[in-house]
């Protein structure tokens, strides 16, 4: 029977295990923490957004420049697919209001449970505490620790790496893979933290009377990115903001640090109504109206929008209609940075898809495949990560099962 090494318990470990299980293959699954699947729990704790509804093209949009790598990708292993595959185990999907999708159940665990359920009805084995720390030598053997500092060496037909990126490090992802895979020559992008808030110097009063609160409705734009604008609820932190459109336009927010160490987001109050509207509203004013409620009534604008405005200046609202208007449309907030990476929901970066070929086999190391957040593609939160890791695995898994069915046909050929 051939054999298959997974190193890392994650989803994209997890499904390309599943993979090649059902096809005969021996398979065991390897991964450092105390259980599998930790940061699929927590991300699914409030609900498991898993995949998106949304259509073909506009889905693809959602991975960037790494849209044309991963669409073959989503078309072997697709969302109707991931939805088929969640109803496989109980769990129907539903689609919410905005277009994700959610399992039957809400949460991750009933759907985890009967994943694991279902592995080790395939025969999957499941080796815990077990950190992958290199290849040996000579010959290229895994070599494991266990908890107790014991080293072992591991062969296998093939081997499928999915140990995550490095966001959450206390759930398994530490980016620890990264040394090994350098050291053998493969190209890594540097991992960068990806949907995760990012830092602006509030003042004290803004920061102590409005962290946690939301800015509803609001539109986000990367001054300088064109096409760089997201519309949806963000949240004021103490140290700064975050919430999905945030996390959106990470890309072009690294981007915009990287080339002026700043980055400008502007800030569009009121994205529904045009400026001439807002200058038309704001001639309204009544004599004895301050620039609160000058704004709450004109265009209502709650506490947190108006102290957003007042931020921006210094601590005053500008008096005259059509440069309030102006600046309603476009509030500048001047980001310093990113938070770190360790408070991330997710990285960018990875194993570079020049070292891959299309079926996420290394060029440098025959037999070894790779997925999930390993590869260096990025997505926003929405059901987009867990999509791709899925996708990703279920290709690497394929690609592994026919890297070991070319190995049979050459051993074949040889006994004939």
């Amino acid at each position: 029977m051939s054999t298959a090494s997974v190193i890392g318990g994650g989803p994209a470990g997890l499904i390309a295990a599943e993979v090649l299980a059902r096809a005969g293959v021996a398979v065991t699954v390897y991964d450092r923490m105390p259980s599998v699947g930790r940061k699929f729990l927590l991300a699914g704790h409030g609900g498991l957004n898993i995949t998106h509804s949304e259509d073909r093209d506009r889905l693809l949009t959602r991975y960037g420049a790494s849209a044309d790598r991963l669409a073959p990708m989503l078309a072997v292993f697709g969302p109707q697919d991931l939805r088929d595959w969640c109803a496989g185990l109980g769990e129907p999907t539903f689609v919410g209001s905005s277009g994700r999708v959610f399992p039957q159940a809400f949460r991750a665990t009933p759907l985890f449970r009967a994943w694991l359920a279902r592995l080790g009805e395939l025969g999957v084995r499941i080796e815990t505490r077990q950190r992958w720390s290199g290849w040996a030598e000579p010959g290229g053997a895994l070599r494991l620790t266990d908890v107790d500092g014991v080293t072992h060496e591991v062969t296998s037909d093939v081997t499928v790496f999915a140990l995550g990126g490095a966001s959450w490090p206390r759930l398994g992802s530490d980016g620890g893979w990264v040394g090994p895979f350098s050291e053998r020559g493969v190209t890594v992008t540097p991992l960068r933290p990806a949907n995760v808030g990012v830092r602006v110097a509030w003042s004290e009063v803004f920061a102590g009377r409005f962290e946690g609160m939301p800015l509803k409705h609001v539109r986000l734009t990367v001054r300088g990115r064109p096409g760089a604008s997201v519309r949806g609820d963000a949240m004021v932190t103490r140290t700064g903001i975050e919430g999905g459109p945030v996390y959106a336009l990470g890309a072009a927010i690294r981007s915009s640090l990287d080339a002026d160490g700043r980055c400008v987001l502007e800030v569009d109050l009121r994205p529904d109504l045009t400026v001439d509207q807002l200058v038309d509203r704001l001639h309204h004013r009544r004599p004895k109206d301050s620039g609160s409620t000058w704004l709450r009534r004109s265009l209502g604008l709650d506490p947190v929008a108006i102290a957003l405005i007042r931020e921006s200046r210094g601590g005053s609202l500008p008096g005259d209609a059509a440069a309030t208007a102006e600046l309603v449309k476009a509030v500048p907030v001047v980001v310093s940075e990113t938070m770190p990476i360790d408070r991330a929901i997710s990285t960018a970066g990875g194993i570079a898809w020049s070292e891959v070929d299309e079926s996420l086999m290394l060029r440098a190391l025959p037999g070894t495949f790779v997925a999930g957040e390993m590869l260096d593609w990025e997505a926003p939160t929405g059901g987009y990560l867990l999509q791709a890791s899925f996708s990703t695995g279920v290709v690497a898994a394929v690609g592994a099962l026919a890297w070991i069915g070319r190995g049979a046909a050459q051993r074949g050929s040889r006994r004939t």
